[in-house]
């Protein structure tokens, strides 16, 4: 585990005391989490970016039965690329 250290002021470090209060027991365990959300946060505006790419590129309609079988796919990717057991 890799260590960074970090400054703020005594403003942000009193909101920081008052948010974490409901579910966090320390500052660290608060700002990972925080860190975590919000890389996850730029990833799924990335993920956006990209598929905005494509909106409007086909033109042709796809049935309903279609589509759900493309989302099964996508998922069945994406679960075994995230490790997650499909059931």
């Amino acid at each position: 585990m890799e260590s960074i250290t970090i400054k703020v002021n005594d403003e942000m470090a009193a909101e920081i005391e008052k948010a974490m209060k409901p579910g966090y027991t320390t500052k660290s365990e608060f700002v990972r989490a925080a860190l975590r959300e919000k890389v996850e946060q730029i990833k799924k505006t990335e993920s956006g970016k990209e598929l905005r790419k494509y909106l409007g590129i086909l033109k042709t309609k796809t049935s309903d039965e279609e589509l759900r079988r493309i989302r099964e796919t996508a998922y069945k990717q994406l679960a075994k690329k995230k490790g997650w057991p499909l059931d």
